[in-house]
């Protein structure tokens, strides 16, 4: 063999060596990172090669499965999937999964280890998929959104001595079992829900925040009573109405300029929804005892997980006394999801004891068998028993005297507190119309309820929180709590 052949043939085999090498690594070495990869359509192919596993609640099935034409065999459906797409997101063919259908995929796959019994180990056999039990309760979910009609909002549940969320509701909602497959009518469904300026798959409830107007005065009233600047929620302020705003020759209007605001009590300023006491408070406290208190609540905390992750609600920092004082009415920098508002009426209906909001129960193997359990669990001690009594007092007179009197429900203690928010550049667009509140019966039962409207057909003048939010809260608790609910 001359020299050049032998050069050839020297070069071709380590040719031949280099492909070895780089098959058995990729045989070997990265099979986990390829049998992960979401592009891997083998995947695709065994998560849908069976029906999934179900999302429950109040025992009903939200989801189910159903065949196809394709090499993808099952898709998902859903049950009232408008109804209840806030709760289990959406599982597609597509586009992917998410929310408590994507957190728990490796359970309605059936492919999580867990649900391995030790001969599916020995065969590798893939075991049948799990279920996702949720605490929402029907009934009060689908009184949330009857109330809600065609408003643009959310509403939040709580059982506040659980922090079970009984219901979850965001509107305009969507139906997820319009795009689950993969067919063309499928992506026409996800381009139009794309295009929708509504942006029906934003989850009003846990992911979007707003400001929270004069709910956030609850907090406020919290933190006076806390730091001992009053005993009582009935002792008189001090507070002058009009209130100048420190360093600024800008007076704080009160939306009843007849009301009886001047040096009112928290008991009165909540009830009359006074602007100069909460802002007269919140500059004597400052923005650091202010956020200590909002903080006990859950402002300012990134990982409140139900097991879905919450948006942050945010009371600011480096506020001058001004801004505090705009703060502590709800206003300036204050966000909050309706989730964050429903926990600080929860920790006031529960003691001062804020339990951890959880959606899911528990999950199971399909059966019987118990994968996880989710107890209740306590986030903080929002508040000493005897500010937690008092505040519950001061929000059934909102209800039974002041600004929330359409929460009034027969056989019901309940309790309230409205807001409307401002929206806009220079409150420019349609305000924000809130009610978070409480309702308990004679058995000692209790729900918080946080309702947001942040647009109506009602015209601009007719925006309140009573007149929008309360008849949503109404109908959630009396789903709950009412003589044969």
């Amino acid at each position: 063999m001359n020299k050049p052949v032998r050069h050839v043939a020297v070069f071709s085999l380590l040719l031949v060596f280099a492909v070895l090498v780089r098959a058995t690594w990729v045989q070997a070495a990265e099979a986990g990172s390829l049998d992960d990869n979401p592009h891997n359509r083998r995947l695709a192919i065994a998560a849908y090669s069976r029906p999934l596993g179900n999302i429950l609640a109040g025992g009903t099935r939200l989801t189910g499965s159903t065949t196809t034409d394709g090499d993808l065999k099952y898709k998902r459906t859903y049950a009232d999937g408008e109804l209840y797409a806030p709760v289990t997101g959406f599982s597609s063919q597509i586009y992917g999964s998410t929310q408590l259908e994507n957190l728990y995929k490796s359970v309605l796959t059936g492919t999580d280890s867990r649900l391995k019994s030790p001969s599916d180990v020995l065969t590798g056999k893939t075991p049948a998929p799990g279920d996702v039990i949720t605490t929402i309760d029907p009934a009060v979910q689908k009184a949330a959104a009857k109330a809600m009609g065609g408003k643009t909002g959310a509403a939040v549940a709580i059982d506040p001595a659980t922090g079970a969320i009984l219901g979850m509701v965001s509107t305009p909602s969507y139906d997820p079992g319009a795009f689950a497959g993969s067919s063309g009518a499928d992506q026409k469904a996800w381009q139009a829900l794309e295009k929708d300026t509504s942006k029906p798959t934003v989850n009003r409830a846990l992911r979007q925040t707003f400001p929270p107007g004069s709910t956030f005065k609850l907090v406020v009233a919290a933190a006076a009573l806390e730091n001992g600047l009053y005993d009582s929620v009935d002792q008189p302020t001090d507070s002058p109405a009009p209130y100048l705003l420190p360093g600024t020759r800008t007076y704080l209007p009160n939306e009843d300029t007849s009301a009886p605001c001047t040096n009112a009590s928290i008991r009165t300023a909540l009830q009359y929804s006074c602007n100069n006491v909460f802002g007269h408070l919140a500059e004597r406290l400052g923005q650091k005892k202010v956020a200590e208190q909002a903080e006990k609540f859950g402002f300012n905390d990134d990982k409140i997980d139900i097991p879905v992750r919450a948006a942050k609600s945010v009371y600011p920092t480096g506020m001058d006394a001004a801004q505090t004082a705009l703060s502590g009415i709800g206003q300036f920098d204050d966000q909050a999801t309706p989730l964050q508002m429903a926990m600080v009426s929860s920790a006031i209906a529960n003691d001062g004891k804020l339990m951890t909001p959880r959606l899911v129960d528990r999950v199971t193997d399909g059966s019987s068998g118990v994968l996880e359990k989710s107890d209740p669990k306590e986030y903080s001690t929002a508040m000493s028993a005897d500010t937690a009594r008092q505040l519950k007092s001061a929000m059934q007179t909102v209800v039974d005297k002041g600004t929330g009197s359409n929460a009034q429900i027969d056989g019901l203690t309940v309790g309230g507190k409205t807001g409307t928010a401002q929206h806009g550049v220079d409150n420019s667009g349609t305000p924000y119309a809130w009610f978070v509140s409480y309702a308990q019966n004679s058995e000692g039962k209790r729900i918080a309820v946080a309702v947001v409207i942040a647009d109506s057909d009602a015209a601009r003048s007719d925006v309140s929180g009573n007149g929008l939010a309360a008849p949503v809260a109404k109908a959630m608790m009396s789903a709950a709590l009412a003589p044969g609910a």
